[in-house]
């Protein structure tokens, strides 16, 4: 029994191994077995179970197994080794480096938690108002900087809140048991009648009750104050968890509102451009916004309600307050308020970035609003789409090495810790900021789906699923995009978004131009659908960061997450059949997506 478990022990720590070797071993028979009439395809398959299973187990870092198809495609006859390494630096790609640029420079300069602070303190700190408070600041931050990076800097702030929350009220009811124990005079006499030996009723029911066989409990001051410090502790127990899930869960959710909010987003965004070339920028910063900013209001709004009601019940008073504040509440706001003095005035380069950022959402906005010609049309795009998103990213995001950090000066700039004299001031960024902050595996992660997509296509694979799939032509289009968005949300809890994105989302763009239904219509809701990760603390890093913040049971994350994973794929459902089904005209099946062929 023993040398069974070793066996079983040593696999365990050599899993990885075992699945890079045996894995391929094991699917090799589907290309050499099926006939050569579905050679190609057969062949395409086995690279897409391969990297599937690969991403699914990460037996390997995410970003190599996106390398497989370079080596692949080209050894199978698929793709030619130029065309597959062409597919991994795109126009979402550059969009991606550009947004992301924003983001590095937002964060160095501390911007993000000027915001967080500043909006912090103007809602307050009542309970559901502070939930409330670090789910906008949440949602708002994760669009435009990584979840992640929101998460790990708003848990901190709210457990210094929260920790200074409890330890206010616990000295505030010691306080008020404390008092109550010197004024209350009927206590007093209380004893010196039972010392006295003078009967009163209460006295006598007692007496009743002992000689009945009922003993009841002494009441002391140091019992009442023990029984408060419990419920004090558990209150607070409820309120950060709560708490740290609202932060997780809000960033998660945020991160579906703009197109560079998460990386699915701009995975749609490729993949329409690449399977649908003529699609006439369907998919861009402000149509997106449109879609998805709405959306994630509504799920917004109704996780917050579910949160409430989870972790603080539906006490609306003591939730919400009224009246003038408590000194408990002042002193938890003066931990805010000491945090936001700490930051110091606002800096030239703060503001710089400020209007950077400010400058760059404004010209995604009018870039091409669809309902007016935007000033890219106007300039540029007359006869073809030259500028796109990409470009005024890149474009903005230059100006970080360019803008210099503090105000031109005649004196000096200091010294350096080596007490050299600064001449000059520094850019905005620099490019070591950037090497150490950018998650440069992501490229290659959205290069590899693009590759897999177009070997996909190429190879006739997207056809025969598209085609195995005609079926469902038979099932109502709402039923299937429900059907859809819960079999990606179930896939993205045990597999990266990322990869859950890049596997379905070539799969439903055939599904749908077989049966005739708008790609859009399956498409914009699995890719939101890929973001809901809330049941599992590995399901994304915003998960793990809470879990290990907030004293959290899987089962707590289990029981909140699975609601909040139907209450997402419900209000993406009704945007898509409401307001998304106006905007991208879902009622028709568009002209572009009868020509499935990419651009070579």
């Amino acid at each position: 029994m023993g040398s069974m478990s070793d066996v079983f022990r040593w696999m365990w720590y050599h899993r990885n191994y075992i699945i890079i070797f045996i894995t391929p071993l094991a699917f090799l028979p589907l290309p050499l077995i099926v006939p050569t009439s579905y050679s190609q395809e057969a062949k395409c398959g086995y690279v897409i179970i391969l990297m599937a299973l690969y991403w699914c187990t990460e037996c390997m870092p995410l970003a190599v197994t996106a390398l497989l198809p370079v080596v692949l495609f080209p050894m199978m006859g698929i793709m030619k080794a130029g065309d597959v390494s062409i597919e991994y630096l795109k126009d979402s790609n550059m969009l991606f480096v550009g947004g992301l640029l924003v983001a590095i420079a937002v964060e160095h300069w501390n911007l993000h938690k000027r915001i967080a602070l500043r909006v912090l303190l103007l809602v307050g700190v009542r309970p559901a108002l502070l939930m409330m408070g670090f789910m906008i600041v949440s949602a708002f931050l994760s669009m435009w900087i990584s979840n992640t990076a929101t998460t790990a800097m708003m848990l901190p702030i709210s457990q210094a809140v929260l920790h200074q929350l409890q330890a206010t009220e616990t000295r505030a009811e010691e306080r008020d048991l404390q008092s109550a124990a010197e004024d209350n005079l009927g206590f007093e006499m209380e004893s010196r009648k039972i010392k006295e030996g003078i009967p009163d009723e209460k006295n006598t029911d007692t007496k009743l009750q002992q000689e009945n066989g009922i003993v009841l409990p002494q009441v002391t001051p140091e019992s009442m104050k023990e029984n408060t410090r419990n419920e004090t502790e558990e209150k607070y127990s409820r309120l950060t968890k709560g708490m740290s899930l609202s932060v997780c869960y809000s960033a998660s959710i945020g991160g579906t509102a703009t197109l560079t909010g998460t990386t699915p987003n701009l995975i749609l965004k490729g993949q329409v451009d690449k399977l649908f070339p003529g699609n006439g920028d369907v998919i861009n910063f402000a149509s997106w916004f449109g879609f998805a900013f709405p959306n994630m209001v509504l799920m917004l709004a109704i996780s917050w309600l579910w949160l409430q009601f989870m972790f603080l019940g539906f006490n609306l008073k003591k939730s919400f307050g009224c009246g003038m504040k408590s000194d408990r509440d002042k002193e938890a706001y003066a931990v805010m308020k000491e945090e936001y003095k700490k930051l110091g005035g606002m800096k030239f380069a703060e503001g710089a970035v400020l209007t950077i950022f400010i400058l760059l959402v404004l010209l995604w906005f009018t870039r091409e609003p669809g309902f007016i010609p935007g000033w890219a049309t106007v300039l540029f795009n007359k006869e073809d789409s030259f500028v796109s998103d990409g470009t005024v990213a890149i474009f903005m995001s230059m100006l970080f090495f360019v803008i210099p950090s503090r105000l031109p000066s005649c004196g000096s700039y200091g010294f350096t810790e080596a007490g050299k004299r600064i001449k000059a001031p520094p850019t905005l960024l620099n490019w070591q900021v950037v090497h150490e902050r950018m998650p440069w595996n992501i490229i290659l992660l959205l290069g590899g789906g693009f590759a897999l997509a177009a070997g996909s296509e190429i190879s006739g694979l997207s056809k025969w699923l598209g085609a195995s799939l005609a079926p469902l032509q038979k099932m109502p289009p709402f039923a299937i995009s429900i059907l859809l968005s819960l079999l990606v949300a179930t896939f993205t809890e045990c597999s990266s978004n990322t990869a859950t994105t890049t596997l379905f989302l070539p799969i439903l763009a055939s599904m749908a131009t077989t049966i005739q239904l708008h790609p859009l219509y399956v498409m914009l809701p699995c890719t939101i659908a890929a973001s809901l990760a809330f049941m599992l603390p590995v399901a994304t890093p915003p998960n793990a960061i809470a879990f290990s913040f907030g004293n959290l049971k899987v089962i707590d994350m289990v029981k909140a997450g699975f609601i909040l994973n139907i209450i997402g794929i419900l209000c993406v459902n009704l945007g898509i059949n409401t307001w998304g089904y106006i905007m991208f005209d879902m009622g028709t099946f568009p002209q572009w997506a009868n020509n499935t062929h990419s651009k070579p």
